[in-house]
């Protein structure tokens, strides 16, 4: 079931967006060769719970794990996806890209948003990739206006990516956010124009295209959570959660980094 929003509640869901955006944009100063993906995770649960709001992920049990989520971020690496499980051995090296995925919880109303980042200096083509994801997502955005449909979202992100001979991930999708972190509708990544859910004013959805520059065929590591490409080609991941109003779409988590 599509839980349209008040005002007052999109609004909450904008305030919980400013932090995630606050958390982004300074871990773009953070990232760098050397540290760990522990170190990410940490430094972004501290960062949120400085600002009055709880991480999202953490404790949360989605329907295929075994045990709730113990840690505040995804933080995936190259050829990973997304669900990617924080360590202190994952130190981050010149040349990779670390895809970070984090939720806000914030006066009962949860935001998502997700950034990939460069460690240092990245091949021309891994950078391409990142140009295209960010697009994409701006792609899918434009298209989240009352009288469209999610496959309209599906199909400007799907299209876009392959134009350019990357590939979208179908496993995992966008997905309706608000007093829960995961709601109806699911907005895949790939798809036909006109088809699925109706758009409609006061709907809150974070869109978040996964690019890879491979097959897209993803498999899940032994840990039960993180995806990877299943050719070890490398993936990319960026989100927002965007409001639809009369006068067109609002995103809540104002990263532009």
């Amino acid at each position: 079931m599509i839980i349209i929003k008040s005002k007052e509640e999109i609004e909450l869901i904008r305030e919980g967006g400013f932090i995630l955006a606050y958390v982004l944009k300074k871990l773009a100063e953070f990232i760098r060769p050397g540290i760990t993906t522990w170190a990410i995770d940490k430094k972004v649960e501290e960062m949120i719970r400085e600002k009055g709001a709880r991480p999202a992920f953490k404790g949360y049990k989605p329907r295929f794990a075994s045990e709730p989520y113990r840690f505040a971020t995804c933080v995936s690496v190259n050829e990973e996806v997304v669900h990617g499980l924080p360590s202190k051995k994952r130190v981050l090296k010149e040349g990779d890209i670390v895809s970070v995925d984090v939720g806000v919880l914030y006066k009962g109303y949860y935001s998502d948003a997700a950034y990939t980042y460069s460690v240092g200096e990245v091949e021309e083509r891994i950078k391409l990739l990142l140009e295209v994801t960010k697009s994409a997502l701006y792609k899918g955005i434009e298209k989240a206006v009352i009288g469209n449909r999610v496959g309209d979202i599906s199909y400007a992100i799907g299209s876009y990516v392959k134009s350019y001979g990357f590939n979208p991930i179908k496993d995992y999708c966008g997905h309706g956010v608000g007093k829960h972190l995961h709601e109806d509708p699911s907005i895949p990544n790939d798809g036909e124009p006109g088809k699925g859910e109706p758009l409609k004013e006061g709907m809150v959805i974070a869109i978040e295209p996964m690019v890879a520059i491979g097959s897209g065929n993803i498999m899940l590591k032994n840990d039960g959570w993180t995806a990877v490409t299943s050719d070890g080609s490398y993936s990319a991941h960026f989100e927002h959660t965007v409001a639809i109003f009369r006068d067109g779409p609002k995103i809540l988590t104002p990263w532009d980094i």
